[in-house]
């Protein structure tokens, strides 16, 4: 197996162990957790984590330039990168949790405060069924219904044909968005076991790095 160099974005509020020890497990080696632009730029493929509330995670970000770095990789040489949770979220236009705050913008929508039946609690913990397009990458070896482990409050709200999957929570929830090469993912691959493990698998072998 070719080993692909993968880097973990640290910018001070990511799950970063947690995903390398997941991307560990399935045999990648040449990997890092790193804030250097340096190392960012020599990524081959890029993994952007986060928790907490959007507002500090798009702080810490900026505050530590990594926004600039990151769009020259991704827009400009397009090198492939996978958000997982807050870190899909900073993909979008901009966020209303605790206020307005822009993302990115790098796939147009925003983040709105989940709003399901008076059945279902927020914040939204635990697992969930997805319904993935089976002709998207990150599915490939994941069957229909799959579970996924959430943790969240707010969803991303954008246009249907980024969305490649969704859950169901008392409303439709956006589980995981595409767009050329940039991925994001609303719940924690790598705390969903052998699914998450799966997807991982798939991200890294869709983008010809394997």
């Amino acid at each position: 197996m070719n080993q692909p160099n993968i880097v973990i974005v640290d910018y001070g509020v990511g799950n970063t162990y947690s995903v390398m020890n997941a991307i560990k497990a399935l045999g990648y080696r040449k990997i890092k957790v790193s804030a250097f632009e340096t190392d960012i730029a020599a990524a081959e493929a890029l993994i952007l984590p986060g928790v907490g509330a959007f507002e500090a995670c798009a702080q810490n970000l900026r505050e530590r330039h990594l926004d600039t770095i990151l769009n020259e990789v991704v827009l400009v040489k397009k090198k492939p990168i996978l958000g997982i949770c807050v870190g899909m979220q900073l993909m979008s236009t901009m966020s209303e949790e605790n206020g307005e705050h822009s993302g990115l913008n790098w796939i147009p929508g925003r983040v709105v405060r989940l709003d399901p039946s008076v059945n279902y609690a927020v914040p939204h913990v635990g697992w969930n069924d997805i319904k993935g397009l089976q002709s998207d990458m990150l599915f490939s070896r994941i069957t229909e219904f799959a579970n996924f482990y959430f943790d969240h409050s707010y969803h991303y709200q954008c246009e249907e044909s980024y969305v490649i999957a969704h859950c169901d929570y008392g409303m439709k929830v956006t589980a995981a968005i595409a767009r050329e090469n940039i991925y994001g993912v609303q719940f924690h691959p790598e705390k969903s076991q052998n699914n998450g493990l799966k997807l991982l698998r798939s991200f890294f072998n869709a983008v010809d790095l394997c």
